[in-house]
């Protein structure tokens, strides 16, 4: 069994949808990050970067949402090619979602939707360069039909949550219409559409709160 840290956030869900692909049973423990419960000495035992989403699997704890992907991949032989130019091509996908397109959307999403004070410069910087990565998309799957390749993969899910997202920080897809079909493909599938459901619950109760603790310390124990 493999306990699921979580939140609704566009990370969390890439291994939401990962654990549903691979029909692998697990419990999802919801992080209340408002309460700072990502901080909480049990949660940074199991990642000491004290962020969503983790797992722990047979005692084993994983963080990193694409570190999460590559474990589970490997563990059930699912979305990430055996060959080495096939694994290093969804592999270098996945790092550029991890290091480009996360990063910027996210830092768009801060300035745009959260900041206290708006800012131009910072807002049309990462707007503009989620656009790049946008077309970078694009371009990709005018030539592939997924993003790692002729095959639907963990690249695929790495990136999708995020294109998904994207009217969040009021961007659109009208002008890449090969990173919009592939959306929709990709959001079509039943796997997907049960990850995106398993969002955090709107308060945790006291009762939940104790039993995330014991559970935590049963599984670091």
């Amino acid at each position: 069994m493999i306990d699921f840290y979580t939140a609704a956030t566009p990370n969390g869900y890439k291994v939401a949808i990962m654990l549903e692909e691979c029909g692998l049973e697990y419990t999802p423990h919801f992080i209340d990050m408002a309460a700072q419960e990502q901080k909480s000495p049990e949660f940074l035992k199991i990642n000491p970067n004290g962020r969503i989403p983790a797992i722990v699997d047979d005692g084993f704890p994983v963080f990193e949402s694409g570190a999460i992907l590559i474990w589970l991949a490997e563990k059930t032989g699912k979305f990430l090619p055996t060959d080495a130019k096939g694994r290093s091509t969804v592999i270098q996908w996945v790092m550029w979602q991890m290091g480009g397109l996360g990063p910027m959307m996210g830092q768009l999403n801060v300035f745009k939707r959260y900041f206290p004070e708006h800012i131009p410069a910072a807002i049309d910087r990462y707007e503009r360069e989620s656009y790049r990565l946008f077309g970078v998309m694009d371009g990709r799957l005018a030539a592939s039909p997924y993003l790692g390749g002729d095959a639907y993969s963990i690249a695929d899910i790495a990136c999708w949550p995020w294109v998904r997202a994207y009217e969040w920080p009021g961007l659109t897809l009208d002008n890449h219409p090969h990173l919009k079909a592939w959306a929709d493909k990709v959001g079509e599938r039943e796997a997907v559409k049960r990850g995106v459901q398993v969002p955090p619950r709107p308060e945790m109760t006291d009762e939940a709160k104790k039993e995330f603790v014991e559970r935590a310390q049963q599984i670091l124990a």
